[in-house]
Parts: structure tokens; sequence; C-alpha cells
């Protein structure tokens, strides 16, 4: 059945397209981890401060927030927004596990003057050393304090069942989709080391840039890593809009009313996208028109990075940009 003749059939039965709600959990961004070096209320305190932090650029979307007005006031009072938190202890020492309340987070985020940017998702983390082993959480800390302090969280693979780097890394469909499920993110980072050198790879949407790097050591490698792989994002993902853009956006490989339904409901609670009208439908795709605080080519990019829909490199027929859905 022609997806033209589904979406009759989606309004007929009423088919509600809302934004589903996700709990907060591993890789939210209100959750941060932070070195800690004893469980006094001092320590405590600046932990909550640098947490929040991190959590702010997170939810702005990159965004340095520090010369705002109401930064500093709302740092000494990161406690008030926290949630719960929980001391952890690893191989790098003593740690403090908080989470924020997110509406509480969203509200600041308001007061300080800055539009709703999108939260980035985190950063699946396929980091291989030169006998060919994936690293794990405790070996990978350089590069994950050096994005977590410019407010990029990360996940880690399953021990028991990682993603195939060489599949990740050829940008296959299917390998996309199982990590969105399993991780729900559209960004990761590919790496092997090799001696005083390392090769990277970073794929967002289905679209990989690749670089090389050289260091003294291994800690200094993955701590360029991530601040490399922070940049990156930032050119891609953080476009601050100055303005209501609209255009045209086309999507295909949308296979039922389900999946056009499941369309709808990421666009809607995306909080970059004011408003979604379907213009028109053909074989596996439909033409929508957007208006978003972002520019058409930017927006399309960072609905990507969520995992769902993969960027294409050619725009369809009369639309601004083009993107597929995954499954």
């Amino acid at each position: 059945m022609r997806l033209s003749r589904l979406l009759i059939l989606t309004v007929l039965l009423g088919l509600a397209a809302l934004p589903s709600l996700h709990a907060q959990g591993p890789g939210s961004p209100y959750s941060v981890t932070v070195p800690v070096t004893d469980t006094s209320d001092a320590q405590r305190d600046q932990a909550f401060a640098t947490a929040l932090g991190q959590v702010l650029t997170r939810i702005a979307g990159g965004q340095d927030l520090r010369s705002n007005a109401g930064y500093d006031d709302a740092l000494k009072n990161a406690g008030s927004m926290v949630q719960k938190f929980q001391y952890q202890r690893a191989a790098g020492g003593l740690s403090l596990a908080v989470d924020f309340a997110p509406g509480t987070v969203r509200r600041l985020v308001t007061r300080l003057g800055v539009a709703a940017a999108g939260v980035k998702p985190p950063v699946l983390l396929l980091v291989q050393g030169a006998d060919g082993k994936l690293f794990d959480q405790d070996a990978l800390s350089s590069l994950t304090a050096a994005a977590a302090a410019r407010g990029t969280s990360v996940v880690y693979p399953d021990a028991a069942s990682p993603p195939d780097p060489a599949k990740v890394a050829a940008v296959d469909p299917a390998a996309l989709a199982a990590i969105n499920q399993q991780y729900h993110t559209g960004l990761v980072l590919l790496g092997r080391l090799h001696g005083g050198s390392a090769s990277w790879t970073l794929i967002s949407g289905g679209q990989a840039q690749r670089w090389t790097d050289h260091g003294v050591t291994e800690d200094a490698l993955l701590a360029d890593a991530g601040n490399g792989m922070v940049d990156r994002l930032g050119q891609q993902l953080q476009v601050i809009g100055a303005g209501v853009s609209e255009g045209k956006l086309w999507v295909s490989g949308l296979h039922s009313a389900k999946d056009y339904a499941n369309l709808l409901a990421t666009l809607r609670g995306d909080p970059l996208v004011q408003q979604v009208m379907t213009l028109g439908a053909q074989d596996d795709g439909v033409l929508l028109g957007l208006k978003a605080s972002l520019p058409l080519n930017a927006l399309a990019a960072n609905l990507a990075a969520g995992g769902r829909l993969l960027l294409q490199d050619k725009a369809h027929a009369g639309a601004d940009a083009s993107l597929r859905w995954l499954h």
C-alpha cells in the first residue's frame, strides 16, 4: 500500500501522533557524574555546581551561558535543583552521580535568556586499542571528562554485545538503527589507537567526519579526541537561529501509517520545531512544511543526530532538506 493511501487511513482512524515521554535514566541530559575528593558538604556543593554547569550547557544546545546574568547565582543554589545523588567508587577514585529535576532546569535556562535549542543526544564511544579490543568506561575517562566539561554526554557499548565498528564506520543503516534502539542516539565516535597516534571517525546522522591525531600519552590522545569531537559536533549542531525559518522537508523510508505517526511525534516533540504541515506524499516519502527556530539544513542535522533519521546527500525536488526514516 502506498504511503499516500496510508496517510488517508491514518486520518480516518484518528491515529494520534503525540510525542512519547521518556523517563529519566542512563544517558539523560539531566544526569551527570563528577569526581570528588571526599564526602564533605563543601565538596558536595562544589560538585553540584560543576554538574549543573554541564547540564545547563547541554540543555542550551552547547551555548556558553557563563556570561549570562543570573548564571553564578544559579550555580550557588545548584543543590536546590538536585533530584537525587549518589556517591560511587571506581578505579579512578570517588565520584558523585547527580540527577537534576528536568522541569526546574528548563525553567532556569529560560530565565537565563536562552530560547529552547534542543538537547544533543549522547555520543556512543567505540574506541579500540592496538589489539582491536574496545576500551571500557575507566579507560575512556580522559575523553569523557573533556567532553563533559563542554556539555556533551556519552554512553558506552554493552560489553556483552557491542556494535560492530566496521559496520558503523560504513554507515550501515541496520547497524545505526540498532544503535538508536539500544542507545537512543545517532552520534557515534569510532577510534583506533596505535602507538602515539589515533584515527577517529565521528558519525552524526549517517554522515562521517574523519581525522587523525598524535599525542605523547594515551590520556592526551583521548582528551584531544573529546575536545575534537565536541568541536565538530558544535560546527554541525550548535547553529543558533535568528528567528523563525520556514521550509520544506522530505522524509523517505516510511512503510506504514505507524511510521508516519511516529515521524510526526518526533517532529512535534522537538523544541526546535514550531509547526508541521503535511504537503504531499509519494511512494514511501512525505513532503512536510515546517516552521522552526533553525534553518532547515541545520534542523535536519539536529533531527538526524537523534538516530531515527539519516541525512541524505541529495535533497528531494522541491525540498530544502532530505532525511530517511530508520527502522
